[in-house]
């Protein structure tokens, strides 16, 4: 499993989530809500998942639990109460954590917006939750509109958050680097003086789609 997530993160390296979206239809995408709030957008790594409501008692559990190079994935149902905080972040970097995701509220901007950990959040609030109830950690959850399985590939972009099945993550990322290389050939065609149009065949394009509509 290591050298599967090492092979993983290399490859996710050299391309975006742009590319994993043209290259894998129905790809799982997160709501453009969660926003990146710190200095870093960059995530890659296996999701470590924590349900829980108005209550981040299960959030410290699940990232006392979590290992170097996860990526904490809170289903805090959207709600507006912060689930973490400046001191979360720290304990994540020093951890070697990949990121924090939070379907819900984040607070301490003053810190976490020059942090490099890489912090999602769909909500910035000064409101805490309590620390009485249990979460529910490791199971199933639904952030961002999508379902997250524990273990899951978690990537993230200045352009948004993915998320890949790990039995077949290798091959959605080789197809998005054979996408980008494409785009890259593209690119030089634009820079030498080509247009859309010659790079795009836009006379032929359009021609079997007069009758779709």
């Amino acid at each position: 499993m290591t050298e599967h997530l090492a092979t993983i993160r290399r490859l996710a390296a050299d391309v975006d989530t742009t590319a994993l979206c043209d290259a894998t239809p129905g790809i799982r995408v997160m709501s453009a809500a969660l926003r990146c709030r710190s200095a870093n957008p960059v995530v890659c790594g296996p999701a470590r998942t924590v349900r829980c409501r108005d209550d981040f008692l299960a959030v410290i559990q699940a990232l006392e639990q979590a290992a170097a190079g996860d990526v904490l994935v809170v289903d805090g149902a959207g709600r507006e109460t912060a689930l973490a905080g400046e001191l979360f972040a720290r304990v994540a970097l020093n951890k070697g954590l990949a990121g924090i995701i939070v379907d819900g509220g984040y607070r301490d901007m003053r810190f976490v917006s020059t942090c490099e950990l890489p912090v999602y959040s769909r909500h910035v609030t000064p409101r805490a939750g309590t620390t009485i109830r249990p979460g529910v950690p490791g199971e199933t959850v639904s952030c961002g509109g999508v379902v997250v399985h524990q273990g899951d590939i978690v990537i993230a972009d200045h352009d948004g958050i993915v998320v890949l099945d790990p039995a077949d993550a290798v091959a959605r990322l080789t197809a998005a680097a054979e996408v980008m290389a494409t785009e890259a050939r593209v690119a030089e065609r634009l820079a030498t003086g080509a247009t859309l149009a010659d790079v795009l065949n836009l006379d032929e394009h359009p021609a079997p789609l007069r009758f779709t509509v």
